[in-house]
C-alpha cells in the first residue's frame, strides 16, 4: 500500500538530514586526523557510513512503499572545530536533533494512520538512544582525561577499532 503524500515528504526531508549528517561527521573525520587523532578519525568515519545506511533505509522505505524517493538539496557542513571536547560537543548536540527529526516523521506518520511506516521509525528510535549514548561516553571520558596526554592516546587507539557494521540492511 502506498503511503500519503505528507509521509512521503516528510521521510524523503529525513533522508537529506541522514545524509547531512553523513558529511558533518565525515567532515569531522578530517579535522581529527588533520590533527593526529586517527583513532577518533576512525570512529567518525564509522558514524558517516552508519548515517549513509540510515539514509538508503528509508530511501529503500519509500521505493517499497510505491513512493518517490527525492533527494533535494545537501547543505554544506563546518569544516573546523575548536578541538576534540568541542566535536563530541557537537556531536551530542546533532544526535539529539535527530532524534527530535525522527520522532517527528513518526509522529506525521501515526497522525495519517500509517502504521508500517511508524514500525519501521521505530526501530531509527531505538537507534538514536544508542547513537545518543555512545556519543555522550565519549564526550564525558574526553571531559574525564582532558584532550592531551597519553589517556587521550589511548582513548585514540580504542576508538581506532571500531568497524562498520551494517544494522540498518540486517533491521529491514
Amino acid at each position: 500500500m502506498k503511503f500519503g503524500k505528507k509521509v512521503e515528504q516528510i521521510l524523503n526531508e529525513q533522508v537529506v538530514k541522514e545524509i547531512w549528517s553523513a558529511h558533518l561527521y565525515l567532515s569531522m573525520s578530517s579535522w581529527l586526523e588533520t590533527n593526529g587523532l586517527k583513532g577518533f578519525a576512525n570512529w567518525m568515519r564509522v558514524q558517516y557510513q552508519e548515517e549513509m545506511s540510515h539514509a538508503m533505509k528509508i530511501f529503500d522505505f519509500i521505493l517499497a512503499r510505491g513512493g518517490h524517493a527525492v533527494i533535494g538539496a545537501i547543505d554544506s557542513v563546518p569544516t573546523e572545530f575548536k578541538g576534540l571536547k568541542h566535536i563530541f560537543e557537537e556531536t551530542c548536540k546533532h544526535e539529539g536533533i535527530v532524534t527530535e527529526s525522527i520522532h517527528n516523521c513518526f509522529e506525521v506518520a501515526e497522525k495519517e494512520r500509517d502504521f508500517s511506516t511508524t514500525n519501521m521509525l521505530q526501530w531509527f528510535i531505538d537507534e538514536q538512544v544508542e547513537e545518543e549514548q555512545t556519543a555522550l561516553e565519549i564526550l564525558n571520558q574526553i571531559k574525564l582525561i582532558g584532550e592531551e596526554g597519553s589517556a587521550i592516546y589511548l582513548l585514540d587507539k580504542e576508538l581506532g577499532t571500531r568497524v562498520f557494521v551494517n544494522t540498518a540492511q540486517s533491521a529491514q
